[in-house]
């Protein structure tokens, strides 16, 4: 049996750019549609309108957006709301402040922490690491650990239920683009675990196939010496990472992975210089993206794409509609204010759809899928004009 392959069909009918996101047909917006989360065939359509002037939204498959800001403080990290979640990966929220008195631990996959804001200390089995807002922290699947925190903490909690984080595949640019490995830290058997140890009772929380197990020890249990190997729990803050960046072409959101978990995969947006080609799309092209459900945590900054958005939200575009800039955004597709971008998100695409958590449905702005309507047609800015005042 001979093995499959995409059908590949190379045409060009009517008017059409012969670069995708450059030099589009004057008056015309983008739109990709594409397979396999823009890694696989694609066709690019020119339309005379923007793909999302739509007039109203019915249907479970409408973009959503949710204020995270508004979730509340709970005691116990297994009581963090959930926020998205399905058979491969699981998102809570987690607010907390001061010290957890007991253990935690995950048997259901490996744990990924972002640090929304605040800072302090994570011990665990591998020792003690300091933490700030910005960082991200792999933790090992089974890995026990506490907190202590120095100033209230927010934190994006991202399973990978029943895989393993792993780095993405990084082509011909390289093992040290993006970041060099060498950047990640791990924690350290220094003072501060030494300090922490004691002969006093404590409690580990074992999750593991959504239920809670408790094992009670009659001394702290993150009481080792030394280790060595190969495993241990990473931290990289997202000041660190250097972006892709090609100064004649918008790169696709996979150009910026960062984690790849178990049918899912991570991507971070970090400030970058904008496209100083004149004919290049300075604003994410439409698309649609119909094989990965795509989320967005937007961390600290101006996002630049998107309208009545501030740290600490998330939105949720469900695979199988056209999605992209806002009005606003659009008037820019040629043509940026400033010299680079200034934001910072944490993306989130999974090949399965997503359901939504108790705690996302109790802080859903409703209105998100209004949020493109403008009340008058929008027109494409002139990529004549862009070029014109570009050669002045």
């Amino acid at each position: 049996m001979a093995l499959s392959k995409y059908i590949q069909v190379r045409r060009v009918e009517g008017q059409s750019s012969r670069q995708a996101h450059c030099d589009l047909p004057e008056g015309t917006f983008e739109r990709e549609l594409g397979k396999e989360g823009f890694f696989g065939p694609a066709a690019m359509m020119y339309h005379a309108h923007p793909p999302t002037g739509w007039t109203s939204w019915d249907g479970p498959l409408r973009p959503r957006a949710f204020d995270l800001v508004k979730l509340e403080q709970t005691p116990s990290f297994w009581d963090a709301p959930m926020v998205l979640y399905n058979a491969s990966v699981r998102m809570r929220q987690w607010r907390f402040e001061g010290k957890m008195d007991h253990l935690v631990r995950n048997g259901d996959g490996d744990e990924l922490l972002f640090v929304h804001g605040g800072s302090g200390s994570l011990f665990c089995d591998y020792g003690h690491m300091p933490f700030t807002a910005g960082d991200y922290i792999v933790l090992p699947r089974a890995t026990m650990w506490r907190m202590e925190t120095s100033a209230p903490v927010t934190l994006l909690a991202i399973e990978n239920t029943n895989g393993t984080y792993m780095l993405p595949e990084r082509g011909i640019v390289g093992k040290h683009a993006i970041f060099d490995e060498a950047i990640l830290d791990t924690p350290q058997i220094d003072d501060a675990f030494r300090a922490q140890q004691d002969e006093k009772e404590w409690h580990v929380h074992i999750k593991r196939r959504n239920a809670i197990s408790t094992v009670v020890y009659p001394f702290n249990p993150l009481d080792a010496v030394g280790w060595q190997g190969d495993l241990a729990p990473v931290k990289l803050n997202v000041r660190d990472i250097r972006p892709l960046m090609s100064h004649r072409f918008h790169l696709p959101p996979s150009a910026h992975s960062t984690w790849v978990g178990n049918r899912f995969v991570i991507c971070t947006f970090v400030p970058r210089p904008f496209e100083s080609d004149p004919g290049a799309l300075k604003v994410p092209f439409f698309h649609n993206n119909d094989d990965y459900d795509e989320v967005i945590f937007y961390h600290a900054g101006d996002f630049f794409s998107r309208d009545n958005i501030h740290p600490g939200m998330m939105t949720w575009h469900p695979c199988g509609f056209t999605h992209g800039p806002h009005p606003k955004a659009l008037a820019r597709m040629f043509e940026q204010a400033k010299p680079a971008t200034d934001e910072y998100a944490v993306m989130l695409d999974t090949r399965d759809g997503l359901e939504m958590g108790d705690g996302a449905a109790s802080v859903e702005w409703t209105g998100y899928s209004e949020s493109w309507k403008t009340g008058e047609p929008v027109k494409a800015p002139s990529i004549a004009k862009a070029k014109a005042q570009a050669a002045e």
